[in-house]
C-alpha cells in the first residue's frame, strides 16, 4: 500500500545553484524510478541553521511530498546518507490530518497569489496617479 510521506533535506551551502539544483533532480528521478509519485515540491533556498552542521551555518533546504511503499523510503535515506552534497535529511510519513492540513495549505496559499496578481494592476495604476 502506498503511504505519504514529506522528506527535507539540506544541502551543504558551498554548491553553485547548478550543482543544488542537480542533487534535487537525482532524489526526483530517483523517486520517480522507483514508482513514487511525486505530490508537492517546495525550495526553500538558502536558509540560516539552527545550530552549525559540519562547520557551516546555512545550507540549501528541500521539501519532497511524495505517495511509496516504505521499503523505498529506506532506500532513499541511504541514497541521501551517500551523497556528500546532502548534510541532513528528516522523512516523516504524514497521516490523513497531515496530507488534508498540507492540501489545505497549498489551496490557501495558491488563492494569496492568485489575489495578489489581480491587485498588481490596481497598485500600478494607483502608483502611477501619485
Amino acid at each position: 500500500m502506498l503511504k505519504q510521506y514529506e522528506t527535507v533535506f539540506i544541502m551543504t551551502p558551498v554548491l553553485s545553484e547548478e550543482q543544488m539544483k542537480e542533487a534535487v533532480s537525482k532524489f526526483q528521478d530517483y523517486l520517480k524510478k522507483n514508482g513514487a509519485e511525486i505530490v508537492f515540491e517546495d525550495h526553500w533556498g538558502l536558509r540560516k541553521m539552527a545550530y552549525p552542521i559540519q562547520k557551516k551555518s546555512t545550507g540549501f533546504y528541500h521539501l519532497i511530498e511524495f505517495r511509496a511503499e516504505a521499503q523505498l523510503v529506506k532506500s532513499l535515506e541511504l541514497e541521501m546518507k551517500r551523497d556528500e552534497r546532502v548534510i541532513r535529511f528528516l522523512t516523516v510519513a504524514l497521516d490523513k490530518h497531515a496530507v488534508a492540513y498540507n492540501e489545505k495549505r497549498r489551496r490557501e496559499s495558491e488563492a494569496a497569489k492568485a489575489a495578489d496578481k489581480e491587485a498588481e494592476p490596481e497598485k500600478k495604476q494607483v502608483e502611477s496617479n501619485k
